[in-house]
């Protein structure tokens, strides 16, 4: 089923699919896949123009709409047919929450979403690349997660792939999640630590909301306690573009005096929500540790790596260190849009079947032209894990900078065009 409709400057078509959701079982359950095809109106009845497939980050993240104001897009709607695709359980993919699980059991649910990491979307992605442009391969633009799966779609169909742009995005190839969040809470402390460096005042604010939240029962927007722990995810904004100055913003604004003495201002707990709810992206919170999993269980990494971190201990230390993608079994009990789900998480993290997401010796063997922009401070993917993939990566080029935060490809169109030309060999 498709849809047509033109914006100003741009002509969208969208696609809706149904695909198997166990693609190892063709004949079994199916779910819908939708994605956006978004064309300049200039070029909107050219048949050679290449194909442009997009990989958001996450998981659990809609792909980008073309409203937006991703710098990226403008720049590839020069020269692609741009297709914007919704991740299986994400935007208008068969959208997994806590209400669309409703009707399942924690087991259910648990085998259920098994059958939403990499691999799965990019076996998704070759059955639209073969409806779309049947045999012609396609070029990919992997944000974040989005080259995860970049990784993923060159170890298991190379064939359909033309050439591969990735931004913020080389995992480990082998890496346990223990390894990943060993590395994690180092980068979440640098983070916290420049935050402080800017906003030295910053220090005493978090300390007294810490303070305040432990004394005082707080209330979100949604109606659930703000715990201390919860306002410490707020470090999860620090990685990316203005992520600095937007967590003083909202500090700035913390308390507002009242008749009976300071308070939180509704200003600062609605920031607060917006930042750590996962209201929106479940999947970011469920499946976060098994995207780094391959024939192993995580066994909730990052709260029992977190032990080995006493710097984010809120209780014994008069420093606030904020965390970031480090997600723990608390939040399954503190956020209503995952309190339903807590079972099903608990299932997720002790699987211990996970199947392989990459082969390393096909990506030795790589031939398809590939760019990186690995940013040296991310705060989201360890510097050092991709440098050694960028080395395993036959023909792989990266591009190693410390001028964009984590966003870098939607923030600046110079990322765009500096991978382009990267793949290209123009640079």
């Amino acid at each position: 089923m498709t849809l047509r409709y033109n914006r100003p400057g741009q002509v969208c078509v969208e696609h809706r699919l149904d695909v198997p959701l166990d693609h190892d079982d063709p004949d079994g359950p199916r779910i819908e896949l939708f994605a956006r095809e978004v064309v300049a109106q200039h070029n909107a009845d050219a048949t050679d123009l290449p194909w442009l497939l997009f990989l958001q980050g996450g998981p659990g993240n809609a792909a980008d709409r073309p409203s937006s104001s991703s710098a990226w897009l403008h720049q590839a709607l020069r020269d692609y047919r741009v297709l914007l695709l919704d991740q299986r359980g994400t935007g208008l993919s068969t959208p997994l929450t806590r209400q669309s699980l409703a009707g399942l059991t924690d087991s259910e649910a648990a085998v259920y979403l098994r059958h939403f990491r990499a691999d799965a979307i990019v076996r998704d992605a070759e059955l639209v690349r073969r409806q779309l442009l049947g045999d012609r391969p396609w070029s990919l633009l992997g944000q974040s997660y989005g080259g995860f799966c970049a990784m993923t779609y060159l170890s298991l169909a190379p064939e359909g792939l033309a050439e591969v742009m990735i931004a913020g995005g080389l995992p480990s190839l082998t890496a346990h999640p223990d390894q990943v969040y060993r590395a994690a809470y180092p980068r979440a402390l640098a983070h916290s630590e420049r935050f402080y460096a800017r906003y030295p005042g910053d220090r005493k604010v978090a300390r007294q909301v810490v303070d305040h939240l432990a004394d005082n029962d707080i209330r979100l927007p949604g109606g659930e306690r703000l715990s201390a722990e919860r306002f410490q995810m707020t470090g999860i904004t620090l990685g990316a573009t203005g992520g600095l100055d937007n967590l003083h913003h909202l500090l700035e604004l913390a308390f507002i005096a009242t008749p009976h003495g300071p308070v939180l201002s509704d200003t600062f707990l609605r920031g607060v929500d917006r930042m750590v709810s996962m209201a929106d992206r479940p999947l970011y919170a469920l499946l976060h540790e098994s995207i780094y999993c391959q024939g192993a269980a995580s066994a909730w990494s990052a709260s029992r790596v977190s032990a080995e971190f006493d710097e984010f201990d809120l209780w014994h230390r008069a420093e606030v260190n904020f965390t970031a993608e480090m997600f723990h079994p608390w939040l399954f009990d503190q956020d209503p849009a995952l309190r339903p789900l807590r079972g099903c998480a608990d299932l997720l993290a002790a699987h211990d079947s996970w199947p392989r997401l990459y082969d390393p010796d096909r990506l030795a063997g790589n031939a398809v032209p590939v760019a990186a922009a690995i940013y040296f401070d991310d705060l989201y993917v360890d510097f050092e894990h991709s440098m050694v993939t960028a080395g395993q990566v036959r023909g792989l080029r990266p591009w190693v900078t410390n001028e964009h935060g984590h966003d870098g490809l939607g923030a600046r169109p110079v990322v765009f065009d500096r991978l382009r030309a990267m793949v290209r060999g123009e640079v």
